[in-house]
């Protein structure tokens, strides 16, 4: 979940909340016990790019696998599709 701190606190330790973000934390920013903002690092375009790649391959290793399922299968029907195999 990463770190939790209250608004006032965000605002007399932004620079070492912006360093644990920098760190690969996540802060989450708290108004009366209510989460309203959520600090995470900026991926920069190598990254992106990298996670792109990631995720094309491993759309590429799964086709094929799918056992005759469909996008927007429901639960019943993956279990069956499973099953005829």
């Amino acid at each position: 979940m990463g770190i939790v701190v209250g608004a006032f606190e965000a605002k007399t330790k932004l620079a070492e909340l912006l360093d644990k973000v920098e760190a690969g934390e996540s802060v989450t920013i708290t108004r009366h016990g209510k989460a309203v903002a959520h600090m995470v690092a900026v991926r920069t375009e190598d990254e992106q790019a990298r996670l792109q790649a990631l995720i094309d391959e491993i759309k590429r290793t799964r086709v094929g696998k799918d056992r005759g399922a469909k996008p927007g299968s429901t639960i019943a029907e993956l279990i069956k599709a499973g099953r005829r195999y």
